[in-house]
């Protein structure tokens, strides 16, 4: 079993989402996939306009799109935006959102993160931070450093979720009751 980065975000909104989704079966039925795919599209008509200065900008001499990543040793797999090869050889991630925000989510950091681990791992070369780009933002762009802290909190998020789906045993709830109201499992999670 692959996880997703993604899953790694629902497992930092409640760790039942795991549960009903990997143990149970169950699957989410959600409206967001508009903006993913409106995020996409706008992805798309910007990077065609100022592709190279961005990358200049950040000091980036290579880049490469769309790159789909996988590793059995950390189960994970994903596709990053961009991985960029920096000036001093290591690596960083890109990620573009369909955004207007004027800080970092902590579940974009936590996505970010999963592909720095990933990174590391295929490439075998340093990642020292990545970036997000908030398109709807004018194209905001955010440095996310990358550390031996971050580096740890993704394994253990996802030793956490291999334990739930192995166990199969419902995990606790989020401790915050306001993430519930908006749940796409609200109607048969028993709190």
């Amino acid at each position: 079993m692959k996880l997703t980065p993604t899953e790694l975000l629902e497992y930092n909104f409640c760790p039942r989402f795991i549960y009903y989704m990997n143990v149970l079966k169950i699957p989410q039925y959600e409206e967001r996939r508009y903006k993913v795919q409106r995020g996409r599209e706008e992805h798309e008509k910007r990077l065609a306009r100022n592709k190279d200065y961005l990358w200049k900008k950040i000091g980036a001499i290579a880049r490469q799109s769309n790159i789909y990543l996988e590793t059995e040793r950390y189960h994970l797999r994903g596709i990053v935006d961009e991985v960029l090869t920096l000036q001093d050889g290591s690596l960083a991630p890109v990620d573009f959102k369909f955004s207007n925000t004027a800080y970092t989510f902590r579940s974009h950091r936590i996505q970010l993160y999963t592909y720095c681990l990933l990174i590391e791992e295929v490439f075998g070369k340093p990642v020292k931070k990545g970036y997000i780009f908030y398109i709807r933002d004018g194209n905001r762009q955010e440095e996310v450093p990358y550390g031996e802290a971050a580096r740890v909190s993704v394994i253990t998020t996802i030793e956490d979720i291999l334990g739930i789906i192995q166990r199969e045993k419902m995990p606790k709830p989020t401790k915050m009751r306001s993430r519930c109201v908006d749940c796409t499992y609200k109607n048969i999670c028993v709190r």
